[in-house]
């Protein structure tokens, strides 16, 4: 039985060539890359699922670590090196192809749909780079293309394939629903790389540290609460709602942190090195987001890493002395 592995990343169009293939008789599997700049969850374990695939997770995080501190083929409009990602994904594909014995790999590219990693001659250097030659198969765009081996072998027949160009999705979401496709996720949002917010705290804690750098903790730090650097040796990271407190809260052990006593409110962390005199400014800050708004004072723990605490009475910092550039 010819056997391919498919590049899943929870979109349509991964997808789409998966199914494609699929409904020609080969038996398909599953790779779904994680990078640490995934959202929430996992798209792709439904993706699998509606294929009824097998699906591979592979931790790339640290390879993917050296990309960001230097893409060769650099970022996109934010901190997406989105063509030096897609050549490390489709190389270690290749690697699992080979130890598996599988016989050809599916992404779900389509020629110019993606400014920086889905043109024809940025399509070619991902084939290049990768050394997947013509193992490569891109079942939405292969009529645009040379014949692959898959197509010369006629494992997979050519006449079924796609010639799919542009940025358009409406030829994506015609085909999804000729064969039945009606859950899927939408085209945006899947990298958080590619998203402002996350972008800008991710260039404050590089110009906090001196170096491109990051840990799992940083990035799960990254992706939730409200951001402040009131000064550039320390920042505060305050939780928005419960779910987020509860998130904070397992890492209260590794940091400082701020709770309001008198008054339901937010926990914090801090990064950094402060001071006494900063740890008074990051409670009047935690109060001011607590139910103790209209109070003269605010009772505030501070609990520091090694495990020493303290109350401290503080009064809340106006909204007028947060000025919009602590925000990140």
């Amino acid at each position: 039985m010819i056997r391919a592995v498919a590049l899943i990343s929870g979109g349509l169009d991964s997808l789409l060539a998966a199914k494609i293939v699929v409904n020609q008789g080969v038996h398909v599997e599953g790779l779904n890359f994680i990078i640490g700049f995934e959202g929430k969850n996992n798209p792709a374990i439904k993706v699998a699922e509606q294929l009824r695939i097998k699906l591979h997770v592979i931790d790339i995080v640290d390879e993917f670590k050296t990309i960001m501190a230097n893409p060769k083929h650099g970022y996109g409009a934010r901190l997406n090196p989105c063509l030096d990602c897609k050549i490390l994904m489709v190389k270690k594909a290749k690697q699992w192809l080979k130890q598996n014995k599988f016989d050809f790999i599916i992404t779900g590219e389509v020629v110019g749909q993606r400014p920086k990693s889905q043109r024809r001659d940025t399509m070619s250097v991902v084939i290049k780079e990768s050394g997947t030659e013509n193992l490569l198969l891109r079942p939405l765009c292969a009529k645009n293309s040379p014949l692959t081996l898959p197509e010369q072998k006629r494992w997979v027949k050519r006449e079924l394939l796609y010639s799919f160009n542009g940025r358009s999705r409406k030829p994506q979401i015609e085909l999804a629903n000729q064969l039945g496709i009606t859950n899927y996720s939408q085209p945006a949002g899947g990298c958080l790389l590619t998203d402002k917010n996350f972008c800008d705290r991710l260039l404050d804690l590089w110009q906090y540290r001196g170096t491109k750098d990051y840990s799992k903790t940083d990035l799960d730090l990254l992706k939730i609460g409200r951001h402040l650097r009131p000064k550039s040796n320390f920042k505060i990271v305050i939780g928005r709602n419960e779910a987020e407190n509860n998130v904070l809260e397992k890492y209260c052990k590794s940091f400082t942190h701020l709770y309001p006593l008198s008054h339901l409110g937010p926990l914090a962390v801090l990064h950094g090195d402060f001071s006494s005199e900063d740890i008074n400014l990051a409670a009047r800050i935690v109060a001011r987001f607590s139910k103790g708004r209209e109070a003269k004072q605010v009772q505030v723990q501070v609990v520091a890493s090694k495990g020493d605490s303290q109350i401290i009475n503080v009064e809340l910092i106006s909204a007028n002395e947060i000025p919009k550039e602590w925000y990140i």
